[in-house]
């Protein structure tokens, strides 16, 4: 298993949360090399763009947008579902949905925001 990092970005959008729930998904957050080798499409998902690669983990409604690093997991956003099923949405593009995150500039940029913010 990797050692886990926020950013405070990250680390911000987690804390907004309910202390239980944040219990909760921080509990079902674990990621093994396994994980990464052998992407399941339900929870763990992986998303490219110009060489760039983020992984994704779905818990409940949530979804943590990562990459790893040096041996660790740098958790770049924790975005609420909604978030970009609502772009899916007002697209009607069908694809599934770390396909249509790959092609989002907007999505880039929240991510890019992550990884400039410093890590906690």
């Amino acid at each position: 298993m990797f050692q886990i990092v926020f950013n405070e970005i990250s680390a911000a959008e987690i804390s907004k949360l309910g202390t239980l729930e944040q219990l909760e998904l921080l509990d079902e957050f674990k990621v093994t090399e396994k994980d990464l080798e052998h992407l399941d499409g339900e929870r763990f998902g992986k998303i490219e763009r110009d060489g760039r690669i983020l992984h994704r983990f779905r818990a409940k409604d949530w979804r943590f947008y990562f990459e790893v690093k040096e041996g660790l997991v740098i958790v770049h956003r924790v975005l609420h579902r909604g978030t970009f099923s609502d772009f899916a949405f007002r697209s009607k593009i069908p694809m599934a949905e770390d396909e249509e995150l790959a092609k989002s500039k907007h999505f880039w940029k929240l991510i890019d925001e992550g990884r400039a913010a410093r890590r906690l």
